[in-house]
This record gives C-alpha cells, structure tokens and sequence, in this order.
C-alpha cells in the first residue's frame, strides 16, 4: 500500500498539479480577486434606473436603446384630454440580461405623467416617496432576521431629462433636482439632441451647467481616474466629464448608411446615427452607465443611503444612556445583550462599533 501511495504522489508531482510555478515565498492570496470575481458572476448584479422628464421627450425609446431591449412591449399613449386630469405614476419593469456569462438584473423606473399637468407644483411628491420607500424597505431588511437574501430596489441613478426647445432649466427642472439630489445620483441628459445644431447644442450644455451651479444643484460628478489607470481609461474620463449633459438621440430603427445598417434616424437631409459619437453622446452616456455602475451603487449605498439612514434613526428614536431607542417599526434582531443591560423592554445590537438599544 506505501508503495502504491508514492507512486501516486510521484505521478501527481509529475503532472505538475501542486507544484509551484512562483517564485520562493508565493503564497497564492494574489489569487483572491479571481474568486471575487467568480462570485460575484455568479451571483449576478443588480441596478436599478430612474428616468424622469416630460412626455415626449423620447425617454423609453433611448432606454431600449441603451440595452438593445424591449422594456415597454404593450404601452399605450394618452391622449392630451387624458394628459391634463393625469398624475404621475411609477412604472417600474424589471429585466434580466446576460451578455458573455454575466447577469445583470435591470430595473427601469419610468414616470409617466410628470410635468404634463397644468399645474406642476407638486408633481414629484410621487417620486420622492418611492425613492424614499425603497431605502425604508432596504432599511427594514437590513435590520431583519435574514439578511442573505436582500433584494436591492434602491434607486442608483437618476436620468433627467431636459427639453431641448427652451434655452435652459425650466423651474419645475430646478426644483426637482434640488428635490432629488441628495436622495440619488442625478444624471442629467439633453433628450432629443438632433433638434439642435452643433453650436446651439454647446450653447444649451454651457447654459445648463451654469444655471446647475446657480442654483447649488448636485449632479453625479465621475470620479477622476486613478494615477496607476493607462492613458487610454483617464483620456476616456477626461471626455466624459467634458461632455456632461449628455445631448443623446434614441432610436430602435435599422436603417442603411454608407453601404451599412446602422441603428439611427432618417431625415431628408441624410441620417443621424445613434452610435456615432460625432453626432450625439449616446456612446459616451452608455459608457459611462456601464463603467461607473459600480461606483452609482457605491455613492447610493456610501452616501445616500447613510444619509437617509441616519436621519430616519434620528427622527425615529432618542439617545439612551446604554444606546439609541428606535421606534417599533424596525425592531432588529437581538445579537448581544447589553451590559450592564438596560431596562426591559429593551434589546440591543452591536453595529460598526455602536451599542444601539431597541424597543421589542
């Protein structure tokens, strides 16, 4: 049998399986991104999008663009009779796209009915409660029993969609970003951008981020590219940053141009190609989605969701001298009891360093 096991082990030694191909001293932990990686596609991800603009504006149809998907198959359009009486409403579909192995779990919030009503005043009450609602619902998961399972449902980034007709942010504009910006990442997008001429498109991009710092509003600003990233990755960031707001144009048309189909839109004066960045910023919009979405999750959940956190801890309970008291509605699951422990009917959990008493 001894002899048997030593030729097994010579063959395997042979066949190279567990010899060390590094050099002296290589452990192997260099390896831990791979498994991160192999996790993380396994597991999928999770994004979810909110656009907002008027009717019209060509909001699903860039959407579909975006992510060469159908996401509104059976929609049917209101009348102007039916626009006036309407309110805004949050239609929010969910779509699953795998592209080379990788899942990716969409969420698309569409609200339809913003700023089609006369009075607009108060418009957007509708979409500050569902962003609010989903960091409660995040909230009340987090502090649950399970916490394996949690669906992510916070709003990551936000399309703003302006008119390219006016000359500027209308105020139902700035009053809504100024709503909205310390809630989600706001993203705004010039719609409809082959309506303008070259110069009046950098006119309209000039004036809109002037009135955005008159006005103290906080957009999504990209993060500047590390020192150690290649040239090709910060030249990349340099321009998208330069092109905020993006001027897009949407379309789910095949037409032919140049001996080529292209996805683009036909004029009697010649096409204009979606995907040609000489004739609008859709590329540079959709890259920037893609190769930031991990940092939009980063800001919401560091930022946005801390901030909502924290302010609903302080609305919802008071200190105590062994932690902080919450209201009933987000009773967590006792981990640890205090010591010395506090008066019934409390429990207590220990989070990031902090004893926090609840009530049962």
């Amino acid at each position: 049998t001894q002899t048997v096991f030593l030729m097994n082990m010579s063959r395997v030694l042979q066949q190279g399986q567990f010899t060390n191909p590094e050099t002296p001293g290589y452990v192997g932990f260099a390896n831990l991104p791979n498994q991160v990686h192999r996790k993380s596609v396994k597991k999928g991800f999770e994004f979810t999008l909110m656009v907002v603009g008027e009717s019209g504006l060509g909001k699903s149809t860039l959407i579909n663009s975006l992510f060469l998907t159908d996401l509104y198959p059976e929609r049917i359009i209101p009348g102007a009779a039916e626009k006036i009486e309407r309110t805004v409403q949050i239609e929010a579909s969910t779509v699953e796209i795998e592209e080379r192995g990788v899942k990716l779990r969409l969420t698309v919030v569409d609200t339809p009915g913003y700023g089609d009503a006369i009075n607009s005043q108060d418009c957007f009450s509708t979409i500050i409660a569902y962003i609010d609602d989903q960091f409660e619902r995040y909230l009340h998961d987090e502090s649950g029993l399970n916490r394996r399972h949690i669906v992510d449902n916070r709003v990551h980034c936000c399309f703003y969609f302006i008119s390219p007709l006016g000359h500027g942010l209308k105020p139902l504009d700035v009053q809504f970003m100024k709503a909205i910006h310390n809630k989600v990442n706001v993203v705004p997008v010039i719609a409809k951008a082959d309506t303008l001429t070259l110069r009046e498109r950098e006119r309209l991009k000039r004036r809109i981020l002037d009135e955005i710092d008159e006005h103290s509003i906080k957009i999504y600003h990209l993060p500047d590219a590390e020192s150690d990233e290649d040239e090709e990755f910060k030249e990349q960031t340099r321009t998208l940053k330069a092109s905020i707001p993006f001027a897009v144009v949407g379309s789910n048309q095949q037409i032919e141009a140049k001996g080529k189909k292209v996805r683009g839109r036909l004029y009697p004066w010649g096409v204009v190609e979606v995907e040609n960045p000489e004739h609008n910023d859709f590329l540079k919009l959709r890259t920037m989605l893609i190769t930031h979405m991990q940092d939009l999750q980063e800001v919401t959940q560091d930022l946005h969701y801390e901030n909502f956190r924290s302010e609903r801890l302080k609305r919802g309970g008071r200190l105590s001298s062994h932690g902080y008291v919450m209201s009933p509605a987000y009773v967590p699951v006792c981990l640890h009891f205090c010591t010395p422990p506090p008066q019934p009917p409390y429990i207590v959990i220990y989070s990031q360093g902090l004893n926090a008493t609840y009530n049962r």
